[in-house]
């Protein structure tokens, strides 16, 4: 053997483990690791040590167990030692598939068919030295395949009886429990890999082994089965049944839409119209209510004038009290001033002896007399029957038994001052004499007003007649006037 040795992996890529061929090293061997490789070193069939990826020096200092094994004076190892390296590399598109077919009964129809798996699978060693140990033994080491290195067997050979029991085992009952066609299966290849992967990969970490990935790429339908052939009609038959219906929804869900499109527009037209109509009556509730304000402050007004002649006709009336006098006072004072004036006027007519002023001393005798008949009732009875012109029965009082307000045309009681309604002042008309309705104040009945210059007279739209202003029925035919 030779004094000094350098120990290194010379195996392929498809190698899971590989023993170094030589044995019994002396303390100036060296160990080189590559990457993703590890060492475990042996020593009188004791796994000793194990190297990561370097170089290493095979002596005391890195095998603490050399220093009692090593003699001093030759430095040659007196015992038996061994190196196997590690590929811990993932070994890629690994094979796999069953011996034989699959028995599955159809769930639909309960009929049996076989199929057939396979696959690849991603193989990785986990632990080096649980594999060693329970795998390889005492073997030159072992790959998937047995060709090209002379391994007396492969992990293909040692996990085909795992991988197919799993396959047969849990490939029916997967597709069962998943609820998968049997004519789709290919849809759903990747949930099946999964599930077999969970049931293999125990049996594999046994031995110090990982499956990154597990794929199942196909499973083998009996095409010629006639069972099979049924299904695949049965399957034609439920496709139609599906598109079918399928099309049934689409159509039902176009008419919803529509129908949900219809009545969200008349949703909208109506809150349209909702909101017009609730504008028009706002604006109409608005101009009603400023008609009512516009009354109440007409009707405020009027209020204020009326308290506002009352009180005028309550100064004149304490005014002419103050003074010491009251309206029969002012009265006597007219009678006995139209007295005097009929006294004076007969007088020069009775002295003169005129006989063309017969006439007038007569009738200023009788305005005497009515001036005395107002004085004094007592004179007035003697001197009726001296009264020229003048029946022996009272005259007719030409004053109405009611009258009307000029203002607001209420009807008031005879012998009223002012309107009990809206305090204006009465004016008392003769049978010649009316209110102007524009002005208010007494004119000679006419056409037009002698004071303001109104019209005085319209005519009822009804029979044509000529009406005073201010009327409110026609006094021909009785129709009320607007």
């Amino acid at each position: 053997m030779a004094i000094s040795e350098l120990i290194k992996y010379e195996g392929n890529n498809s190698t899971f483990i590989w023993k170094y061929p030589n044995e019994d090293f002396n303390n100036m061997t060296e160990l080189v690791v590559h990457e993703s490789q590890e060492a475990i070193f042996f020593a009188n069939g004791q796994a000793a040590d194990t190297f990561g990826p370097g170089r290493y020096k095979l002596d005391a200092e890195n095998i603490p167990i050399l220093t009692k094994l090593v003699n001093i004076v030759t430095g040659v190892s007196v015992f038996h030692c061994e190196v196997y390296f590690i590929n811990k590399t993932v070994q890629m598109a690994v094979k796999w598939g069953t011996d034989s077919k699959v028995r599955f009964n159809e769930p639909t129809l309960g009929v049996p068919v076989e199929l057939g798996a396979s696959g690849e699978m991603n193989l990785a060693v986990s632990d080096g030295r649980k594999m060693l140990i329970k795998l390889v033994g005492t073997m030159d080491g072992i790959s998937w395949g047995d060709e090209g290195l002379g391994f007396t067997k492969s992990l293909q050979m040692c996990f085909r009886p795992l991988i197919s029991t799993a396959v047969k085992a849990n490939l029916s009952a997967a597709i069962k429990q998943q609820q998968i066609d049997i004519v789709e299966v290919d849809e759903h290849l990747n949930e099946l890999a999964d599930v077999l992967r969970n049931k293999i990969l125990p049996g594999f970490e046994e031995y110090g082994l990982t499956i990154p990935q597990f794929y199942l790429t196909n499973i083998v339908l009996p095409e010629s089965d006639p069972n099979f052939k049924r299904l695949r009609d049965l399957h034609t038959i439920t496709l139609q049944k599906r598109m079918v219906q399928a099309e049934a929804d689409i159509k039902t869900s176009q008419a919803e839409s529509r129908a949900a499109y219809m009545t969200a527009q008349a949703e909208s037209e109506a809150k349209i119209k909702a909101a017009q109509r609730g504008a028009i009556l706002e604006e109409q509730t608005t101009e009603t209510e400023i008609a009512r304000k516009e009354a109440e402050r007409r009707l405020i007004q009027a209020q204020a004038d009326a308290q506002a002649a009352q009180m005028a006709g309550m100064a004149e009336a304490a005014v002419m009290q103050a003074k010491g006098y009251d309206q029969k006072d002012v009265l006597q004072a007219e009678v006995q001033k139209a007295y005097a004036e009929g006294i004076g006027n007969m007088g020069p007519a009775i002295s003169s002896g005129g006989g063309n002023s017969v006439m007038g001393d007569m009738l200023g005798f009788g305005v005497g007399m009515a001036a005395m008949n107002a004085m004094a009732p007592q004179v007035g009875e003697m001197m009726k029957g001296f009264q020229v012109g003048q029946s022996t029965t009272s005259p007719a009082n030409d004053t109405p038994e009611e009258l009307l307000c000029v203002n607001c045309g209420h009807t008031l009681p005879k012998g009223a001052k002012f309107c009990f309604e809206c305090g204006t002042k009465v004016e008392v008309c003769t049978e010649n004499e009316m209110i102007c309705p524009a002005c208010g104040k007494k004119t000679t009945k006419g056409k037009f007003c002698m004071e303001c210059g109104q019209p005085l007279i319209n005519k009822c739209p009804n029979c044509g007649a000529e009406v005073p202003k201010g009327g409110k029925f026609c006094l021909e035919c009785g129709t009320k006037l607007s």
